[in-house]
C-alpha cells in the first residue's frame, strides 16, 4: 500500500523531472535502486561544453514545521546519494566521469496553489 508521505514523494518526482525538462536537462533515469539507496532522478546537461551527469535528490514538503525540505539531507544521507551515484556510474560507464549532485526542494503547503521549487546545484561530489 502506497502511504502518503509516498504519494506527496512521488508527486514531487515527477514535479521535479519536469522542472527539469523544461530547463533542458534530458532524464535518464528514475527511482534507480543501487546497493546503497535509491537516486530520484538522474539527468543530463551540457555545462561548460561537456555533458555532465547530474544526480537530483528531491525533498517535498507540505509544511516547514520541521524545517524545508533541502534540510532533511543529513550527512548520513549525503553517504547514500554519493555511494549511490558512485554505483551507477560504474554500472553505467557510457555516461563518463563528469558528474554532480543537485538537490531539487519542494514546499506545497496548499495542494490548490502552485508548489515553491528551489534547485540547489552541485551541492556536493
Amino acid at each position: 500500500m502506497t502511504t502518503k508521505r509516498q504519494k506527496l514523494g512521488r508527486w514531487g518526482e515527477a514535479k521535479a523531472a519536469h522542472y527539469l525538462q523544461e530547463r533542458g536537462y534530458t532524464i535518464i533515469d528514475t527511482n534507480a535502486y543501487t546497493q546503497y539507496g535509491e537516486l530520484d532522478i538522474i539527468a543530463s546537461q551540457t555545462l561548460q561544453d561537456q555533458k555532465t551527469t547530474i544526480f537530483v535528490e528531491v525533498k517535498t514538503r507540505t509544511t516547514t514545521t520541521f524545517g524545508y525540505p533541502e534540510e532533511a539531507i543529513t550527512a548520513l544521507k549525503r553517504e547514500h546519494i554519493l555511494a549511490s551515484a558512485q554505483a551507477y556510474l560504474q554500472d553505467h560507464p557510457q555516461l563518463g566521469d563528469a558528474w554532480q549532485v543537485d538537490i531539487i526542494s519542494i514546499l506545497r503547503p496548499d495542494p490548490e496553489t502552485a508548489p515553491k521549487i528551489r534547485h540547489f546545484e552541485n551541492v556536493f561530489s
